[in-house]
């Protein structure tokens, strides 16, 4: 036990279960709970939706809430969520003193306008002269036809006044690996106390679900659990709408203020397999001994996303080793992408936090868990590349 230990402090939620802890451990730990699934809005492929937020709880200046899209919102939300749960929302000082990381994508982009170039390219040739026109006139003040990643950690210093250091990465799953990687790493060098880490995804806009089609990897027909996904029905990746925002803190600046503890953070350990040349499910195995698993069963909160490669290879790996029982939560609440890993580890602290597992959410498939876990098991294996997990301990 160190004082720089990483422990969480602080958990924000929003899925299509819900929003906030409560809702999303009554949801998952409900016997036969099953999914909110939109298979008409977008059809062959389903999502799974937000549910009606009222921003204003945490975003309350409506002029902020305009100026951002869904995505920006739902972040920072979320985000306000985790730092309330911390007590940390409400004290100036500690906001201003408290590191940020993001894991975000490109953000959505303006389809009005995309639609308005490409109607006009028909009728010209002038094409150069014609997009110079339309992005000198028709851009919102973002200068990008898209959002600028780095908004939402912007976003969420202006709403929140969280004002120290703020990084932005991108990558899908990796983004949320590293987010988390790296503010755990900045606690445990003493370069900071108590940090914001998460991400958002919003797959309710065409050109989120356009990004996946265009890969083959959105799943289509009748919404299966994710390990039963195979590729007779498309690619197998569901995605859905949701944020997940930890506070970390070093373990004497949590005691310091005397805040409940849900869990401590142990390695976080991250990987990049060259998949066309490596074998997926000996690179997940060697990043599981990697972490010391126990003897003992170890629940495992698993982000697979049902893309048929990586899910194959991670299933694989889980059954090399008896004692793991995985719980691939992504079957109730989609793939949240960026969002996919922190979310994995909020999940994990909760159960520990809560002293009771999940069951299984495809009883055909994962192992029954009994007991308290005292250990838990978060992975992310991306969809298409980037590897990651991380140990969730009890803290004491």
């Amino acid at each position: 036990m160190s004082a720089h230990d990483v422990v969480i402090t602080g958990i924000g939620l929003v899925s299509s279960l819900g929003e906030g802890t409560d809702a999303h451990w009554q949801k998952l730990t409900a016997a036969g709970a099953e999914p909110v699934v939109d298979s008409s809005r977008y059809a062959p492929y389903s999502i799974h939706p937000l549910p009606e937020i009222d921003w204003g709880l945490q975003i309350a200046k409506r002029g902020d809430q305009r100026q951002m899209e869904t995505w920006q919102r739902l972040g920072t939300y979320t985000a306000g969520l985790a730092l309330d749960d911390a007590g940390i929302k409400a004290d100036e000082a500690l906001c201003a003193t408290m590191d940020m990381v993001v894991a975000a994508g490109g953000g959505e982009r303006d389809e009005t306008v995309d639609n308005a170039i490409l109607a006009a390219s028909e009728s010209r040739n002038d094409r150069d002269v014609l997009l110079n026109e339309k992005l000198t006139t028709e851009l919102r003040p973002t200068l990008f036809l898209a959002q600028l990643s780095n908004l939402l950690a912007g976003n969420i210093s202006i709403v929140h006044k969280v004002t120290g250091s703020s990084r932005t990465f991108m990558g899908e799953e990796g983004a949320g690996v590293s987010a988390v990687e790296t503010a755990a790493a900045r606690i445990r060098s003493g370069q900071s106390t108590h940090m914001l880490v998460g991400g958002a995804f919003q797959t309710e806009h065409s050109d989120m679900l356009l990004g996946y089609e265009l890969g083959g990897y959105l799943h289509r027909g009748p919404w299966k659990p994710v390990w039963q996904r195979d590729g007779s029905e498309g690619g197998g990746v569901v995605s859905g709408s949701g944020a997940a925002f930890l506070v970390l803190e070093s373990r004497e600046h949590a005691k310091a203020r005397g805040r409940h503890i849900y869990a401590q953070l142990g390695p976080v350990i991250s990987g990049r397999a060259r998949r066309r040349k490596e074998d997926l499910a000996e690179v997940v195995s060697a990043m599981l001994e990697k972490t010391a698993l126990l003897d003992g069963p170890l629940l495992t909160m698993s982000g697979a996303s049902g893309a048929h490669a990586a899910t194959k290879a991670e299933k694989a790996a889980f059954e090399k080793n008896a004692a793991l029982a995985a719980r691939a939560f992504g079957t109730l609440t989609g793939h949240m992408k960026e969002a996919q890993f922190p979310f994995a580890v909020a999940l994990a602290a909760l159960a520990i936090d809560r002293k009771a597992g999940y069951p299984a959410f495809d009883a055909t498939v994962e192992k029954p868990f009994e007991g308290i876990p005292h250990t838990v098991l978060a992975t992310a294996v991306g969809y298409h590349y980037f590897e990651g997990m991380a140990l969730v301990a009890a803290a004491d």
